[in-house]
């Protein structure tokens, strides 16, 4: 949330964002989703490191900026279409927030990196795409874990889906999972979920990972 001690351009560039969320048709508890979820995967990292960059906080908040205008149905089914999908979107977030950030005032260096965070640049080797990875992962599974849960009949799935999540998270991510308040069903996939990342561990050829 933005208030009264932000830096006039920080601020601007939080509110641009989220008024380019504004229109997401998709809801989450009567709110545009996408908005909720940016505001979320901000606080997410905030609370990971607590001396995050603007950069890093501008690429949360920004992590699924006008989302809904590529769905999902544009591509072929199947993984392949998926991550191409997820690719391309990645793409699409860093030029739009580079846009908001230049708009808004913001330097040329924090820009270029709120971009190369948001598009995921260095996974795996970047501290701070990392703990971007852990928050946007948090607010997915805040967010999105109950009504896909719903949706999903079979706890089997949904557990390998958290699992997959759940792989893509660092250690302190991992633990902040389980600060998330969950329906007796949610708790019980995630506890599964996590007792079958942990045995993938020592599995060689692991059915869950990161994407």
């Amino acid at each position: 949330m933005i208030g009264s001690s932000e830096r006039p351009s920080l601020a601007e560039a939080l509110a641009a964002i989220d008024a380019a969320n504004l229109d997401d048709p998709r809801r989450h508890k009567g709110m545009p989703l996408a908005l909720v979820q940016g505001r979320k995967a901000e606080a997410w990292v905030t609370r990971l490191d607590s001396k995050a960059s603007d950069a890093l906080r501008l690429a949360a908040r920004a992590h699924h900026l006008r989302r809904w205008v590529v769905p999902r149905s544009n591509y072929r089914p199947g993984r392949a279409g998926y991550l191409r999908w997820r690719r391309d979107q990645r793409g699409r977030h860093a030029q739009e927030l580079a846009a908001i950030l230049d708009e808004a005032g913001i330097n040329v260096w924090t820009r270029v990196r709120a971009a190369a965070i948001v598009a995921k640049k260095g996974l795996g080797a970047d501290p701070e795409v990392q703990v971007f990875e852990d928050a946007v992962s948090l607010t997915f599974l805040e967010t999105e874990l109950p009504s896909a849960t719903d949706r999903v009949d079979d706890d089997d799935k949904m557990v390998e889906i958290m699992a997959k999540t759940l792989a893509k998270m660092s250690s302190a991510g991992r633990a902040a999972v389980f600060s998330i308040d969950l329906s007796f069903r949610s708790r019980r996939i995630r506890t599964r979920a996590l007792d079958l990342y942990l045995e993938c561990q020592d599995d060689p050829d692991p059915v869950v990972g990161g994407h």
